[in-house]
């Protein structure tokens, strides 16, 4: 088959990547320009680049426009591969080619359509994550799936380790889904709507620390933004700290939630939970941190006294 790509930075080129291995004929390949966006500058191998480096003719656009629709009629596609385009992309492109348009989604849809959806499954709790390939339909990420791989998520999994197990079943789900199309044996899957969630794209503010969550959704925040993500933060006596490494209390406090208490192990616990006040609640024990300088310290060179808060600004 003849194909067209719309994708960027490392799920696009992990996608690219099996498309020319696949013996298919990459005739276009479309990609967004370079972002200062804090979660596109990570995980940003160039589309572009292993384009060229093929031969490989490349459109860069921030969103589709008329002359990226001729030049695509012009590839005379059987189907359009799309993985990570990050606006969207209309009817009169995505149903051009005979075979229409399969997107690959980082989420076991219908759950996590949208954006960073393996923070938010990880700060979630999902037992879980991993890839989809559907038929893209006017909805995002709501089309017939294809195929799905799901991988676990371990008590100790960071959104890093989370992200390096699912993009290496972008290849294989790319060239079997492919494979099943044509094929003719694809058998196209509608989605449960009534399981469908979707979110927005995160940015640094989202790594704000609520004291009022429970210590474990906090401590998977603190997984959630692991390096080179933005870390989840707070603030200390008017500075910025961000929290690398916690885990949740052994003991029960009480109290109000913010507050720096006392020390259980390695690190400095501080109260957390809305019904702290109460005394059944978990802390969340801080063990290293990072300042804005770039300094990673132990928690407890930082909170050398017990007492005080941390605060959301």
């Amino acid at each position: 088959m003849r194909v067209a790509m719309f994708g960027y930075q490392t799920w696009g080129h992990r996608t690219l990547q099996a498309l020319l291995g696949s013996g298919h004929d990459v005739a276009l390949v479309v990609t967004h320009p370079k972002s200062e966006h804090a979660y596109e500058k990570i995980w940003d191998d160039s589309v572009a680049g292993l384009a060229a480096e093929h031969g490989v003719p490349v459109l860069l656009r921030a969103r589709p426009d008329d002359e990226l629709v001729t030049a695509l009629k012009e590839a005379e596609p059987d189907i359009i591969v799309a993985n990570n385009w990050r606006t969207w992309i209309p009817p009169e492109i995505f149903r051009l080619p005979r075979h229409g348009t399969l997107n690959v989604h980082d989420s076991l849809l219908p759950a996590y359509a949208g954006f960073s959806p393996l923070i938010w499954a990880l700060i979630n709790g999902e037992e879980e994550v991993g890839v989809t390939a559907h038929l893209m339909d006017e909805e995002l990420d709501a089309g017939d799936i294809l195929l799905q791989r799901a991988v676990p998520v371990g008590p100790s999994d960071t959104a890093t380790d989370l992200f390096h197990r699912t993009v290496a079943l972008i290849e294989p789900i790319v060239r079997d889904a492919l494979t099943l199309i044509d094929t003719g044996r694809a058998v196209p899957v509608p989605q449960d709507r009534s399981r469908a969630s979707f979110f927005h794209k995160r940015s640094p503010e989202d790594s704000r620390i609520d004291w009022t969550w429970p210590a474990e959704d906090i401590e998977r925040l603190v997984r959630a933004q692991s390096d080179p993500y933005p870390n989840a933060f707070t603030f200390y006596r008017g500075e910025r700290v961000r929290v690398l490494k916690a885990s949740v209390s052994e003991g029960v406090y009480g109290g109000t939630p913010g507050r720096v208490f006392i020390r259980e192990g390695d690190g400095v616990v501080i109260v957390a939970g809305a019904d702290a006040r109460r005394g059944r609640s978990r802390g969340l024990v801080i063990e290293r941190v990072r300042t804005d300088e770039g300094a990673d310290l132990p928690a407890t060179d930082v909170f050398r006294t017990m007492g005080g808060y941390l605060t959301g600004r």
